[in-house]
């Protein structure tokens, strides 16, 4: 039985498939309220998908639900891990430097990884010049003082780069590329059992953000809904996503996000309306969140995932022919065509 919005960050761990064991860990004041890692049993120990948030109290709850299912963190030998950001990947690299785990992650996660250790830093460089060129460069500014120093243990390579591909495992897994949160994000299909680690590809209450990450920002959004439809192109599967409860159902959770951003497309249509307006203009004309929260409402690292999401759907009018845009000093202006 699936657990309801609450009760799944806390409720401990949960036995999803014979073999499979979803696993809620903390995260550090963070309102995803904590992030599912999957412990999957093999002949000769465990595998994870993602491995969590490298903190103290993730280490320990980790710990504490693997002996409550007769295991511990040394029978770890591998982890997949469904993309790069700091609560899925970097707790994997503290369990290589314990255990010797071999980490595993989507060959197209190289680059940012790359620059990131280049520029050693956690400001969000690429999201603050998207606001620059959203004509949001205060916003970018206050962003920019907001972050300390960086902390580079836990941005090491992976042993493998993975491609497309299957995993053999028990039972095998099938490695897909579904880029759009970040470029290099991939998910796990296991075909035999009908389970889909989803990571933050499609997730059961909330819409994942779109290219927070280090790089060419590129058509974030364009690809995040191809990956969506990719999905549709399989047998429907169980959703093991990595927030949220475990849903019976992939493709009735894709297509909610698929009307979703057919209707947020339409909604910033409207928004953009007569003359020219840059992406921080248009996303000031939106509502935010389920709650349809005012953009004056949010904090400002929230006016920023907003004004980045907002320059995704205006880039995605674009390639689709209903919306025009030009630089102004560097600020995009976004027109309606026709």
């Amino acid at each position: 039985m699936s657990l309801d919005r609450g009760k799944w960050a806390t409720a401990g761990p949960e036995t999803v498939a014979p073999g499979v064991h979803r696993i809620p860990l903390p995260l550090p004041n963070d309102g995803l309220r904590a992030i599912n890692v999957y412990a999957l049993e093999q002949p000769d120990g465990l595998v994870l998908i993602d491995a969590g948030w490298s903190i103290r109290e993730s280490l320990t709850v980790l710990e504490a639900s693997l002996i409550g299912l007769g295991h511990r963190l040394h029978d770890i030998t591998d982890v997949y891990v469904t993309h790069i950001h700091r609560d899925h990947y970097t707790q994997a690299v503290e369990l290589r430097r314990r255990y010797g785990t071999r980490v595993h992650l989507g060959v197209g996660e190289r680059p940012g990884l790359e620059l990131l250790t280049t520029l050693r830093t956690d400001v969000p460089v690429t999201s603050l010049d998207v606001l620059r060129r959203g004509g949001a460069p205060e916003l970018a500014a206050r962003m920019a003082e907001g972050y300390g120093e960086f902390d580079a243990s836990g941005w090491e390579p992976p042993d493998r780069w993975l491609h497309a591909g299957t995993v053999p495992l028990r039972h095998p897994l099938e490695v897909l590329p579904t880029p759009g949160h970040t470029r290099g994000h991939v998910v796990y299909r296991d075909a035999g059992r009908g389970l889909l680690f989803s990571g933050d590809h499609v997730l059961p209450h909330i819409t994942p953000s779109i290219g927070f990450e280090l790089g060419e920002p590129g058509l974030p959004l364009g690809d995040y809904l191809d990956s969506l439809d990719l999905m549709t192109a399989f047998p429907d599967t169980r959703l093991l996503p990595a927030h949220g409860p475990v849903a019976a159902s992939t493709h009735t959770r894709v297509e909610e996000l698929l009307d979703h951003h057919d209707k947020r497309l339409a909604e910033t249509e409207d928004a953009l309306g007569a003359g020219a307006r840059s992406g921080y203009a248009v996303a000031e004309r939106l509502s935010w969140t389920r709650r349809a929260v005012p953009f004056g409402d949010l904090n400002d690292f929230n006016r920023m995932l907003a004004v980045n999401e907002t320059v995704a759907h205006l880039d995605v009018l674009v390639a689709r022919g209903r919306a025009t845009v030009s630089e102004v000093e560097g600020v995009a202006r976004y027109a309606l065509t026709g």
